[in-house]
């Protein structure tokens, strides 16, 4: 049996039950440090399964980062673990010297890349019991992104539902790089599902699946991979709404994190111009894809794009048609973490960087469903 939580209707600041919050992170990287991590939130059949297998981790990536597990040099914590893989360390680190209110948490735990499809929802039902169990029960600030299989999108929505029910849970995590966009028709039952619990999608930076990660074919380095994220977040976008999705679930969100955001103007403006051609291939559509992307859509400030001129910061939010657009993120604990003091650049007016820092998370997600 699953309670299905009433789905949100909007997401102005009015629609939300109010509670004074002055700094809100909305990406911060629990990492699980061995596998064991995992073994009592996992069946005997599974647990027999990684013994005999001598499973370790699906983690794997094709680029030399240059900085250990993409993380700042003081983020491992003395016991041993991995950054992000001790509670109590992250919130000495992040949580208490910075005063944050609240923090999202997204465990990058690849599941979807595993091709036993049972295996891979049998770990994300664990990395978010995990997750409840080893931080959210740890400090009441932390709140949790539901991982979900994406290669068995009935099972996702199962583990939707299942793990929604738990109302520190916020958002469902997917991945910006997937073997297709989230907008087409096999993923419906899981986008369904985050729907009716009223729980946005975070779609987050990363994600090989096996496939180039760009149109052309492989890169070289590193840099090209990480500087060029943006691709995979355009596709997203534009799936989502030319497949429709917005007509069907018309009370989904969509948070776009750790993807930059100064790329949206010109995709809205060439979604807005191709539609007016070719708007009889997508009936469905009953609006602009600009005015779907302004309603629907929201993205992290980390990586904040740093134009030479401060003043166009400001045209790009302008642009994009929202005050309320961005919602600040740290990234902590990786190399390119951004502290609350330093992210915003001082142009920005005091309403605007309040709405950043806190106000405009708040009105996106629900922290404090029942």
């Amino acid at each position: 049996m699953t309670t299905e939580a009433a789905p949100a209707t909007q997401l102005q600041t009015e629609s939300k039950r109010h509670i004074a919050r002055t700094l809100v992170d909305a990406d911060v990287h629990n990492s699980v440090n061995d596998i064991s991590e995992l073994l009592p939130f996992l069946s005997d059949r599974w647990r027999t399964y990684i013994q005999q297998a001598g499973f370790k981790s699906p983690e794997f990536s094709r680029y030399i980062r240059l900085y250990e597990r993409a993380a700042r040099r003081d983020s491992f914590p003395p016991n041993g673990a991995f950054p992000g893989g001790d509670q109590e360390f992250a919130r000495e680190q992040l949580l208490d010297p910075w005063g944050i209110d609240a923090a999202i948490l997204c465990p990058l735990y690849p599941v979807s890349d595993l091709h036993n499809l049972d295996f891979g929802s049998a770990l994300a039902r664990a990395v978010n019991e995990w997750t409840a169990t080893s931080w959210l029960d740890k400090d009441p600030r932390w709140r949790g992104s539901i991982v979900v299989n994406t290669g068995d999108p009935l099972a996702a929505a199962e583990e939707i539902r299942r793990a929604g029910r738990d109302p520190r849970f916020v958002q469902v995590l997917l991945i910006a790089r997937a073997p297709a966009p989230y907008g087409r028709r096999q993923y419906r039952p899981m986008l369904a599902a985050a729907s009716d619990m009223g729980l946005p999608l975070g779609i987050h930076f990363g994600g090989e699946h096996g496939g180039a990660i760009t149109a052309t074919g492989w890169p070289s380095y590193y840099i090209e991979d990480h500087t060029g994220m943006p691709q995979a977040f355009e596709a997203q976008v534009l799936s989502l709404v030319a497949e429709g999705v917005f007509e069907t679930f018309p009370s989904l969100r969509v948070a776009l994190i750790e993807g930059g955001f100064a790329w949206l103007p010109a995709l809205m403006w060439r979604f807005d111009k191709n539609f007016k051609g070719l708007r009889d291939e997508v009936p469905w559509l009953q609006k602009l894809p600009s005015e779907y992307i302004r309603e629907h859509f929201r993205a992290t400030t980390q990586p904040m794009e740093e134009p030479p001129n401060p003043q166009h910061l400001l045209q790009i939010l302008d642009m994009i048609g929202r005050d309320d657009f961005l919602m600040f993120a740290t990234d902590y604990p990786h190399w390119d973490f951004d502290a609350p003091d330093r992210a915003l650049p001082s142009i920005l007016p005091a309403d605007i960087r309040a709405g950043i820092m806190a106000a405009n998370a708040e009105a996106f997600y629900d922290f404090d469903r029942t």
